[in-house]
């Protein structure tokens, strides 16, 4: 019996509920006649059947519709800036009964309070109202059972890849709802256009240089003969963004720093180099390359990403300074942050935090490996190059924002991680070395004074200084102009010096030097040596200019005695042949020895260095370093000094037949001829052009001396307008032969 009456009861509870509900339906059809009309015979939540995220309008309000995502409907918007978002709905929209909420999710762990997480509410505004930081969105227009949707990101949300939920209920019963999570993933990226943005940049010519471009050059050479090298950055590639999304998760750089680029570039400094998680491209600087590819056959970043991606995440091998930076460039420009790859000629590598480079001799002029204490090893690269990216610096007093230098070449440890910067230019130039990120070692590099010690008995610390060169570190700093371009020859090259440091020798730039070094408790051996030494012999170092590979050349040093007494020189004059790091390869021909000089007598030292000498000596750069070491007995003078130059090699010459049109066949001719008497193996030529052809490498046949190599590669020309083709031959014993072209592709 008691069974019963439960089953009753229950019975009467469910007609109870039942009965509310339709009282409450017909009582809401009387007070809202026209949402009954949509809504039929009962209440049910929006249901969203499909999006549409006009990935190819929005990007071209966005300046992003070159990416050939976007081509294939991926939407990539950036911040600051509304985007537009349909939805197909099951019936139409009735503001006064439906709710529909947009979740924006970013990261594995999205939360509000992290800025990764936007819950969107749509609401009856029609324009946006939204508070600085937050999201906002408003409808663009409604057509019958469509809705299209209008969202503006803030300028400052975290850049990357964000998923998007569409929730929907009736406003009278939110508990009904119904989720539909968007299959299309949303690219953000920065926005240099919106002055709320941190990597606002107000010229037009500059973002079209420094973001939209993508091609460039980065150089080389020496200071006296640089040499600019065509790379294509590709920063719109389909493999580009994917493969940045994947590097910045290696990073471990929270989500929510995702937006601020003083973070942000330093992760990328890491990233690219594989020092410390397995980033995108090992390094190599010994010439060894056989388990990989040497960094002179790559031609632009597309090729390394591909492998990298295809291998599995693999660091690619191999690269070396130019190559780090040009992937910088392509990574930092996909995300549109304003970036250019910078050469610095002669620049420094401190390892002891002296602000000096500190080279050691013996009292026979040969340099002691190691310094005194076996633990510095100061150089001077013939170059480096880094990077220059644009952001406002929030985190430094005023004036110290524009650009920033980074640099991924792994150098030295920053937080125990082999990275570098972002260091304020301004800050580098002031000498403000206490400024994050790494000021002090980027100061080094462009205003370094170069110390040579000579071992001395007579000195309490088993040496004594016998030169400070204030000249020779940071001799030259460029870039590629704004808005020129050279296939041909350099003269779209840029010297930007001057912003690095105040012009050599001025008051401004010893200000600079001492305001850097004070306070540093290991140099005053360097700076507090007294300096009443006799200097009544001149010497001088003839500088060499770039010499044609296959040339011989002369070092030589002038001598002058303007005293009245005969002087003993003891002296060594050599030349090498040196890594673009400045570390010794081989020495190409040395010369040593005890003379007297008369008074008043000139006199010239001299060695003659000939192919012969020089051609089997060489790896990655046909660099060459001169140095000379001279003491005068009589006086107990010392005098030393270096240079280096360039031996110059052949370009690469293109040559392209055909008609130049979209889908019609064409053909590019690579030539140069062998400037070596002997055989060049393992030879391999490097292509790639975008919208013409997919980076290509190819090998060849081995080439005889003085024989001139030809290859032949057709295309089919994909898109119009101009057009990059570059090209890079490489063998084991001569490479670095490169060169490229621009052609115009009709419709």
């Amino acid at each position: 019996m008691m069974h019963s009456n439960r089953s009753r009861e229950a019975l009467q509870r469910g007609h109870v509920s039942e009965m509310l509900a339709n009282l409450t339906l017909d009582y809401r059809r009387r007070r809202a006649p026209a949402i009954g009309n949509y809504i039929g015979e009962g209440y049910s939540p929006l249901t969203v059947l499909g999006a549409e995220t006009y990935a190819k309008e929005n990007g071209e309000q966005h300046k992003t519709d070159r990416f050939e995502l976007v081509q294939e409907k991926t939407p990539i918007m950036r911040r600051g800036q509304s985007f537009y978002l349909g939805l197909q709905l099951d019936r139409e929209y009735v503001p006064q009964a439906d709710r529909v909420i947009l979740a924006f999710d970013f990261g594995p762990t999205p939360a509000v309070t992290k800025g990764t997480r936007a819950v969107i509410t749509l609401g009856p505004e029609t324009e946006f109202t939204n508070p600085p930081g937050q999201w906002g969105m408003i409808i663009n227009q409604i057509s019958g059972n469509f809705i299209a949707l209008q969202i503006l990101p803030p300028a400052t949300c975290p850049v990357g890849i964000w998923h998007c939920t569409v929730t929907t209920s009736l406003i009278d019963a939110p508990q009904y709802r119904q989720d539909k999570k968007l299959t299309e993933d949303f690219y953000i990226l920065f926005n240099p256009w919106n002055k709320a943005d941190a990597v606002y940049m107000c010229d037009e010519a500059e973002l079209n240089e420094y973001v939209l471009n993508d091609t460039g050059k980065v150089w080389m050479g020496s200071f006296k003969e640089p040499k600019g090298r065509r790379w294509v950055f590709g920063q719109y590639d389909d493999i580009v963004l994917p493969t940045v999304m994947y590097l910045l998760e290696l990073s471990q750089l929270p989500h929510s720093d995702r937006g601020n680029p003083v973070h942000l570039t330093r992760a990328i400094s890491a990233i690219i180099n594989a020092d410390d998680e397995d980033g995108l491209m090992e390094g190599r600087w010994d010439g060894d390359y056989r388990d990989g590819l040497s960094p002179h056959a790559w031609t632009g970043s597309l090729p390394i990403m591909e492998q990298y991606l295809n291998s599995g995440g693999i660091p690619v091998k191999y690269g070396q300074c130019w190559v780090f930076s040009a992937l910088v460039v392509t990574v930092c420009r996909a995300l549109g942050i304003p970036c250019r790859s910078v050469t610095n000629f002669v620049s420094a590598h401190d390892t002891n935090s002296t602000m000096t480079v500190d080279k050691f001799y013996t009292e026979t002029g040969d340099e002691i490996a190691g310094g005194a204490d076996g633990e510095t090893f100061d150089s001077c690269w013939n170059f480096h190059v880094w990077n220059d990216v644009w952001m406002a610096r929030p985190d430094l007093p005023t004036g110290y924002g524009g650009w920033q230098i980074i640099d991924a070449t792994p150098q030295e440890e920053s937080d125990a991680v082999f990275r570098c910067g972002p260091a304020s230019i301004t800050a580098v130039r002031n000498g403000k070395v206490g400024f994050l990120y790494d000021t002090p070692f980027v100061f080094a590099e462009v205003n370094a004074d170069v110390c040579h010690f000579q071992e001395d008995k007579n000195s309490v610390w088993g040496f004594s200084r016998i030169r400070m060169n204030q000249y020779h570190v940071g001799r030259k700093i460029v870039t590629k102009a704004v808005g020129q371009d050279d296939d041909n020859a350099d003269s779209d090259m840029w010297d930007v010096t001057t912003f690095y440091k105040n012009v050599e020798g001025s008051k401004e730039e010893r200000l600079s030097v001492l305001n850097a070094v004070k306070g540093m408790e290991n140099v005053d051996y360097i700076y507090d040596i007294p300096a009443n030494v006799i200097e009544d012999v001149t010497f001088d170092l003839v500088e060499i200019e770039d010499v044609k590979y296959g040339d011989p050349f002369n070092v030589i040093v002038n001598l002058e005695n303007r005293s009245n007494e005969v002087r003993t020189i003891d002296a060594m004059l050599s030349a090498s042949s040196v890594f673009y790091t400045g570390i010794t390869i081989s020495t190409l021909k040395k010369a040593s020895g005890t003379f007297q000089i008369q008074p008043g007598q000139k006199e010239t030292m001299r060695i003659r260095v000939t192919l012969e000498d020089y051609q089997s000596k060489f790896a990655d750069h046909t660099l060459v370093k001169i140095f000379s070491i001279a003491n005068v007995k009589e006086t107990h003078q010392t005098w030393s000094e270096e240079d280096d130059f360039l031996l110059i090699k052949p370009n690469l010459v293109i040559h392209i037949n055909g008609d130049l049109r979209v889908g019609q066949g064409c053909t590019a001719e690579f030539t140069f001829t062998n400037i070596l008497p002997r055989k060049l193996t393992g030879c391999t030529i490097s292509l790639e052009g975008p919208g013409l052809q997919r980076p290509k490498i190819v090998k060849c046949r081995d080439l005889e001396p003085n024989e001139v190599f030809s290859y032949i590669e057709s295309f089919h020309p994909r898109k119009s307008g101009p057009r990059k083709i570059v090209g890079s031959f490489t063998s084991r014993e001569l490479n670095g032969i490169f060169g490229s072209t621009t052609v115009v592709i009709q419709e």
